[in-house]
């Protein structure tokens, strides 16, 4: 029992001590920047002597060897490949079915029917509507 009690305190001090961090962090960078550094002076570095040049070292040329030159092998002629040539098979002809003529089907013409016919509506005759003259400006 004591031991449930012992990781929910550790739990519970994990928690505390990473909410409470990110207030230490800000109040240490303020103390940073209010601090002035002084101004050391740039030490001079002596002068230094010159080092003295040494000459390249040159190496003898050495002369390449030449490999002897060995006969080449002739190879036989070996002869291609050739496939035999098969017969082409022939199939024997199909006779054609014959089929008997039928008649064609003919359609009874069926009499032509009349529609009849919806008189049109007749538009009134309007008489037209006099329009006033609009007086001039003398």
């Amino acid at each position: 029992m004591a031991n449930q009690y012992t990781l929910s305190f550790f739990l519970l001090l994990l928690i505390m001590l990473s909410l409470t961090s990110h207030y230490v962090i800000p109040a240490e960078a303020r103390q940073l920047l209010e601090l002035t550094m002084p101004e050391l002076p740039k030490p001079e570095l002596p002068h230094l002597s010159e080092i003295p040049t040494l000459p390249k070292p040159e190496f003898p040329e050495v002369p390449k060897p030449e490999l002897p030159s060995l006969p080449k092998p002739e190879l036989p002629e070996i002869p291609k490949p050739e496939l035999p040539t098969l017969p082409k098979p022939e199939l024997p002809e199909i006779p054609k079915l014959e089929f008997p003529a039928f008649p064609k089907p003919e359609l009874p013409t069926l009499p032509k029917l009349e529609i009849p016919g919806i008189p049109m509506p007749e538009m009134p005759t309007l008489a037209k509507p006099e329009i006033p003259q609009v007086p001039k400006k003398p």
